[in-house]
C-alpha cells in the first residue's frame, strides 16, 4: 500500500537536520502574529532568553541559559518562543540550537524587537538586575 503524502500548511513548516532526521515545526514568516510574539515575550524567563540571544548574536544551546526553573519548564519556554516565531530551533548532533529570528521579526514589526529589548534593559537597570547582559554589551 502506498503512503500518500499530505501537503503541509504554511504554519506547519518544518526544519529538519539531515544528520538526525528530527524535525521541529516553525511558523513561516507570513504566519507570525504580533499577539503571539507579545505573549511569548510577556514572560520574564522567555524575555531573558531573547535578551541573551540578542546580546550574543549567535545560536546557543538550551543548556547555555542559566534559568532558575526546571528542565521541563525551560523546554516549555523554548517551545513557546519557537511556536510564536521568535526563535528558530535546529538540531546539530544532539544539541538543540536556538537562534533569534531577528530578520523575520524586524521585517514584520520594524523596531519592535529593539524597543522591547531596550525597555527590558532599562527595567533591569532600574530594578538593579545586574545579572543580565545588556544588548550590544
Amino acid at each position: 500500500m502506498a503512503i500518500e503524502e499530505v501537503p503541509r500548511r504554511r504554519a506547519d513548516a518544518v526544519t529538519e537536520t539531515a544528520a538526525t532526521g528530527r524535525a521541529l515545526t516553525h511558523p513561516d514568516r507570513a504566519d507570525i502574529r504580533l499577539e503571539s510574539v507579545l505573549h511569548a515575550l510577556s514572560d520574564p524567563m522567555r524575555l531573558q532568553i531573547v535578551r541573551e540571544l540578542a546580546a550574543k548574536e549567535a545560536e546557543l544551546t538550551c543548556s547555555q541559559f542559566d534559568l532558575p526553573v526546571t528542565k521541563s519548564t525551560t523546554t516549555h519556554h523554548f517551545r513557546v518562543l519557537r511556536e510564536s516565531g521568535v526563535v528558530r530551533q535546529v538540531y546539530r548532533g544532539t544539541a538543540k540550537m536556538n537562534g533569534l529570528r531577528r530578520d523575520d521579526l524586524d521585517s514584520l514589526f520594524p523596531g519592535l524587537l529593539d524597543s522591547l529589548l531596550a525597555a527590558a534593559d532599562r527595567q533591569a537597570a532600574r530594578l538593579g538586575d545586574t545579572g543580565r547582559t545588556p544588548v550590544g554589551g
